[in-house]
């Protein structure tokens, strides 16, 4: 998740204080992903550093405003342009998990896809409860429709999740049914 390029593109709508754009943040993203204030000014202070942005001023209240520069937006635009990258991917818990469970002693490794796949069901289900929340009155506003892709993009998250732990299941069958099936070890060592 990419803060830095979300707070670029809030500060395109102009200048705003760390809590309001948190506030915003949250509000664009369902709150799905909720931000430590103490995040945000980190941030900030490293967009500023970097001359993506810079202090305008204060507000009424004395809060420091931030705005974005011309770098800032050329910035913004380019990650706009550019692929979100899948060449690194990022480590997955699960499927290290999986890995390691294979073969590990004292494992089920059928009990571990299945309780990661009820976790998955209840989760599936808080999703589908917020994206009927956010289809109740049909979205108007930008933000509302922001928070219902990103909540639709944990549903489909989760639902491909649940393919994947199906076809690990299946896999692990056929690999049982193999083991079953061979001859023994010449010599009795496996």
């Amino acid at each position: 998740m990419s803060i830095r390029h979300g707070l670029l593109t809030l500060l395109e709508r102009g200048p705003r204080y760390g809590a309001r754009l948190r506030n915003e943040f949250e509000s664009r993203t369902g709150s799905t992903w909720p931000l430590n204030v103490g995040q945000v000014y980190t941030t900030l202070g490293r967009l500023e550093r970097d001359g993506l942005i810079a202090q305008q001023g204060a507000d009424r209240a004395g809060h420091v405003l931030y705005a974005l520069t011309e770098a800032g937006r050329t910035e913004l635009r380019a990650w706009f342009a550019r692929p979100v990258e899948r060449t690194s991917p990022p480590r997955d818990e699960l499927a290290i998990k999986l890995a390691m469970a294979v073969g590990a002693p004292g494992v089920d490794v059928r009990e571990v896809v299945e309780v990661q796949r009820h976790h998955l069901t209840e989760a599936m289900r808080t999703y589908a409860r917020l994206r009927a929340r956010a289809l109740a009155p049909a979205p108007r506003h930008r933000d509302e429709v922001a928070a219902l892709l990103v909540v639709e993009r944990l549903i489909f998250r989760a639902e491909a999740e649940v393919r994947w732990l199906d076809h690990c299941e299946a896999r692990l069958l056929r690999l049982a049914r193999a083991a079953a099936t061979e001859p023994p070890p010449v010599g009795g060592r496996p």
